[in-house]
């Protein structure tokens, strides 16, 4: 069996990952992540999988290269991450008492014949309204600057929520696995 890449250096994607018991190495893609005009935010998530993987296929010529990338949409805008608190604070209280879209793309890719097979999960998380000091104490107690929507849905961050419509728990951290177990599996590579 060929060996897998994860084409991310994202903790989370590879804690998620390392779920299956599979090993694999990582390797950053170093891709330009801005959005085309007028892309939304299912096709941004799916070419931006793509392109990480291609990256990757490039270092690593016979293997099954693994990309991912989420984009959080609210009110057909495009979410990033904060990277501080008063953007945390901001995109917080925007999302109080609403619904947000994120869009996982994935694809794995036969470095060795440059096939490549995607697939796309949505999770919707829907938000409880939020005073500003719940939310300015979420941020504080968990600092979530590296995360689109600024929580982390596996820690502190699930208290935010009224309800999470999603098929698998882990896409909203990264990597939708179930997914991902249905891909290997058409490349011949079974996790079982």
């Amino acid at each position: 069996m060929k060996k897998l890449v994860l084409a991310s250096r994202s903790p989370y994607r590879s804690e998620l990952l390392q779920k299956l018991k599979i090993a694999f190495l990582t390797c950053s893609s170093d891709i330009d992540e801005s959005a085309k005009p007028s892309e939304s935010g299912e096709q941004l998530a799916i070419r931006l999988a793509i392109a990480k993987a291609e990256a990757v296929a490039k270092k690593h010529p016979n293997h099954l290269i693994i990309g991912s990338d989420q984009v959080a949409v609210h009110r057909h805008k495009q979410l990033c991450k904060p990277g501080n608190r008063e953007n945390a604070l901001r995109q917080l209280t925007e999302q109080s008492g609403h619904a947000v879209k994120f869009h996982t793309g994935l694809c794995v890719l036969d470095s060795a014949s440059g096939k490549y097979l995607t697939a796309l999960d949505t999770c919707t998380v829907y938000f409880k309204k939020l005073s500003v000091n719940q939310i300015q104490h979420y941020i504080d107690r968990e600092q979530p600057y590296d995360c689109a929507g600024s929580f982390k849905s596996e820690g502190l961050g699930i208290a935010l929520f009224e309800k999470i419509d999603s098929e698998d728990p882990n896409a909203l951290i990264g990597l939708p696995l179930i997914k991902l177990v249905n891909l290997l599996e058409q490349f011949d590579y079974p996790v079982l």
